[in-house]
């Protein structure tokens, strides 16, 4: 299914009963780029401007679940210091669009993903400093997240902290189990490390579970401040440390690969010291740091594992997804070497 597809008079009764658009007759759905798993689209009326987010054509098992559970998020973040799009209405009549779905304000900002060519002062060329403290925004915005107190904005239930650890290996195991169709090289020796060196403690609080520049939006202006953190179909209540492992792990550690990555780090600071400055930011330690960079790895390779298994069974669209396979690998490889590593 694309935007195209979507059933605009169903869709505009919808917004008008939820008091969202003044003049259904007049509604405008746009795509938006971006979102490999879920159809996201501009909605407007003339007066106001929205976003909405639709699983894909085929539904996969859980997702209307995810719908609600990142509508619940967003509503939770109400009030907090995490920037985050206002969440305005969810729908779980499938007769409307099919599927459940939901809406929200637009972010006026732009997006590290929308373009290989990011606007003044960021681009390379415009100078060191400005991209500098464009990714300090980045990891101020994770360590602002990790700091919310989720049991006060009403996520109790949102996530299971206890054994959070210990089900990680289980968890994405059976998840991989759902799809599986081949060995990854490496999950198996990462697995068995990850089971013998669960840290002993740790804080629970809120996960993205896919933080990265591809999933934020930053303010238009040469200042460089986040407007929104996106995409939360895969957070929860969890370890915040693993979201930072999520981030750097496509960091560049060395100053010569700040060009080999999906974004190019010229003028941002090192693996090292990003993870240094987050040190700072939070007051976590860090300890067991490399057991959280294996389980990143083990958990990318499955994720996107399942992305590849649907793209070949003709089940999602994207063909940006059949390019997946060298990460997957790339993945279970990094988890590998770090368990020998350690």
């Amino acid at each position: 299914m694309t935007v195209d597809e979507l059933d605009r008079e169903r869709l505009a009764a919808w917004l008008a009963g939820q008091s969202l658009v003044d003049r259904p007759e007049a509604l405008v759905v746009d795509p938006i780029s971006g979102g490999n798993q879920n159809i996201v689209a501009r909605l407007g009326d003339g007066t106001r401007r929205m976003v909405l987010r639709r699983p894909p054509r085929i539904v996969p098992d859980g997702r209307d679940a995810a719908m609600e559970r990142e509508f619940r998020l967003l509503t939770a973040l109400e009030g907090t210091d995490v920037p985050h799009a206002t969440p305005l209405a969810l729908c779980t009549d499938h007769d409307v669009l099919g599927a459940t779905f939901y809406v929200m304000s637009e972010v006026d900002g732009w997006s590290p993903a929308a373009s290989m060519f990011w606007p003044e002062p960021f681009a390379p060329e415009h100078g060191v400093a400005p991209r500098r403290r464009l990714a300090l925004e980045l990891v101020r915005g994770l360590a602002t997240l990790s700091a919310v107190d989720w049991q006060a904005r009403g996520l109790t239930g949102f996530g299971r902290p206890d054994g959070f650890h210990e089900r990680q290996v289980d968890r994405w195991t059976a998840h991989w189990d759902r799809f599986r169709f081949r060995d990854i090289p490496g999950l198996t020796e990462a697995g068995a490390w990850l089971r013998e060196n669960v840290p002993s403690r740790w804080t629970p609080g809120i996960m993205h579970g896919d933080y990265s520049f591809l999933n934020v939006m930053f303010r238009h202006g040469p200042e460089p401040a986040l407007a929104a953190v996106v995409d939360w179909e895969m957070a929860t209540v969890g370890d915040p440390v693993l979201d930072l492992a999520w981030l750097m792990r496509q960091w560049p550690a060395r100053a010569e690969d700040v060009h080999s990555r999906y974004v190019d780090y010229t003028g941002m600071p090192l693996r090292d010291e990003m993870v240094d400055i987050y040190r700072e930011l939070t007051g976590n330690p860090l300890d067991h740091y490399r057991y959280y960079q294996v389980l990143a790895n083990f958990k990318l390779a499955i994720v996107l594992e399942g992305g590849y298994a649907r793209y070949l069974n003709g089940e999602v669209d994207n063909p940006k997804v059949a390019h997946y396979n060298d990460s997957i690998l790339d993945a279970g490889r990094v988890a590998a070497e770090l368990v020998a590593g350690a």
